[in-house]
């Protein structure tokens, strides 16, 4: 018999070991337990026969300390050209905070 009393545990999509959790046109990648998280914006798409791909997006890496004041949440910023560059920048900037911890 089943054990009701446990707990689901919701698997995300990882990238490089990280979750992706996708909100609209909006990826977070990262762990929100993390220093920080990137965020990655589509700005504009393009219709690839019937599937909307993105070809203009913003990335950027925010502080998740709640006691960063906002003015200073967004540490670097960068536009790409489509998802794959943007993924791309995300890892290589998570993979340098982890090591510079």
């Amino acid at each position: 018999m089943k054990n009701i009393s446990k707990e689901k545990t919701k698997k995300f999509f990882e990238y490089r070991g990280k979750p992706l959790v996708r909100c609209k046109d909006t990826i977070y990648y990262g762990d929100i337990n993390d220093k920080y998280v990137v965020k990655i914006e589509s700005k504009k798409t393009k219709k690839v026969k019937d599937v909307d791909v993105s070809t203009e997006v913003t990335v950027e890496m925010i502080d998740t300390d709640e006691n960063t004041p906002i003015t200073k949440k967004i540490v670097k910023t960068s536009e790409k050209a489509g998802l794959y560059l943007a993924l791309d920048i995300a890892g290589a900037w998570m993979e340098r905070a982890a090591t510079n911890n």
